[in-house]
């Protein structure tokens, strides 16, 4: 007999079944239909809520401040936001994951922490030999990540264009994305000293002092070096429209490129909300001011790979300096990430639940290997699922998982919310409290699919 069915507004690659049910056995989605659902152990009824696939947020940093212990707080307030698997960044405190041993001992960690699935980004070290990058790949991270500028000499140091070029030739038989932070330094830096020494402050001035300029010349560098190489360029936050024209012209001109963004750049601009939020708004590369819509014509013109959440485990401590370029970058999002890319989409177009899916879902599952286990509601992927319910809610970050207690969303207006998330089939989060234990998610390596054929590599 089938363990369990969900009825509800099925979400499927092909179209929405208004009156649909998914039949859940061992963990896998057995079946998807109409009208009379087959018997089965348990029933599940979200009525007129939509059933989607589990969200794949592609982007976050979970180990950032409390280390590898982090998952814990992280993954738990990922599955109350209808995530159900992370794909996490290699910047955990206090070195990167570079090594086998690093990545045994993250896994070993997420078999602790985790109550959400688990994916890996690895990096490289300056000063040190690829001789780990094939172990790693094998080890079954699902993409490579260097940045351009250095936050942090141990933590989260600055790969320059010698040893960025030399990882992008050693990945490029592969089918693993290399993604960069994408700020040019020297242009930063100079030009956050001149900001400084010209007495300015405040969140209006951080985009200016971090000019686009730096974030696209960055790109277009990087994507050269990746055209050279034949390897898979991925610029992992872009926050200006013209940074996804140029990796179309890339990708047009027949190269592995692609481009991600995160849902904040669609929620915020500093000239409206900088007053309010100050450094709570602050990311790299910069919210910029006036550019929500021309950002959102890149998602409807189809050049943006998947949206993040670019999620940041950082207390609110670190934001209370007196000049803005002290303040943390970063902001946490695993909770509203759902809910507010939903409702930026619900106000554009149509049909935001199938926009929505294909950005939170199904394109971040395909790109980093996970589909089709992951990312749609097929007959034998995975059961992990989320119910979501349309419905007028105000964000109040004292009741999230993730312990921050702050936010930048705090007392914004979303169209929707999660109710209920399953993981392989079990309730994990039944829209008041998370129902599973530390050490319930599991780690996921990457699969054979790719992201530019769209096929299973044998």
């Amino acid at each position: 007999m089938t363990d369990l069915i969900i009825r509800g507004r099925i979400v499927t690659p092909h179209g929405v079944l208004d009156d649909g049910w998914v039949a859940v056995t061992q963990g896998k989605i057995e079946a998807i239909g109409e009208g009379k659902e087959p018997d089965a152990a348990e029933c599940h009824d979200a009525g007129r809520r939509y059933v989607m696939p589990g969200v794949v947020d592609g982007q976050t940093h979970a180990g950032s401040y409390l280390g590898l212990a982090g998952i814990e707080p992280t993954t738990r307030s990922a599955v109350a936001g209808g995530v159900t698997t992370i794909v996490d960044m290699p910047y955990d405190n206090p070195s990167p994951l570079s090594t086998p041993e690093h990545l045994a001992a993250k896994i070993r960690a997420i078999s602790r922490y985790a109550h959400a699935n688990v994916a890996l980004y690895a990096t490289v070290m300056p000063g040190h030999p690829l001789d780990d990058v094939a172990a790693l790949a094998q080890g079954g991270v699902v993409a490579f990540k260097i940045s351009a500028f250095e936050s942090s000499p141990t933590r989260f140091p600055r790969v320059d264009a010698a040893l960025a070029l030399d990882l992008l030739e050693a990945l490029a038989a592969t089918e693993l994305p290399v993604g960069l932070h994408n700020e040019d330094q020297e242009i930063v830096r100079s030009r956050v000293e001149r900001t400084r020494s010209a007495g300015l402050n405040g969140i209006a001035v951080h985009s200016q002092s971090r000019p686009p300029a730096a974030e696209l010349a960055s790109t277009a560098h990087f994507l050269e070096l990746a055209a050279a190489a034949g390897a898979h360029a991925h610029i992992v936050h872009i926050s200006h429209p013209r940074g996804f024209q140029i990796v179309d012209h890339y990708r047009r001109d027949g190269h592995r490129a692609t481009g991600e963004t995160c849902v904040h750049y669609f929620c915020f601009d500093p000239e409206r909300d900088g007053a309010a939020l100050g450094a709570r708004m602050k990311v790299n590369p910069p919210i910029r001011p006036g550019m929500i819509d021309a950002l959102w014509d890149e998602v409807t013109s189809d050049r943006v790979a998947f949206v993040s959440s670019d999620h940041s485990s950082w207390p609110i401590d670190n934001k209370f300096t007196d000049s803005i370029f002290d303040a943390g970058a970063g902001v946490p999002g695993m909770e509203t990430l759902l809910p507010a890319f939903y409702t930026a989409a619900r106000a554009r177009c149509t049909d935001a639940i199938r926009l929505t899916v294909d950005q939170l879902c199904t394109r971040p599952a395909r790109f980093f290997g996970l589909s089709p286990r992951k990312g749609a509601i097929v007959a034998g992927a995975d059961a992990d699922l989320t119910i979501f319910e349309e419905a007028d809610v105000v964000w109040d970050s004292a009741r999230a998982e993730d312990g921050l207690r702050w936010s930048p969303y705090d007392g914004s207006r979303f169209a929707g919310r999660v109710t209920a998330t399953y993981l392989a089939g079990r309730l994990v989060y039944d829209g008041e409290r998370v129902l599973n234990r530390p050490g319930d998610g599991r780690f996921v390596p990457r699969g054979s699919t790719s992201w530019f054929t769209g096929e299973t590599m044998i």
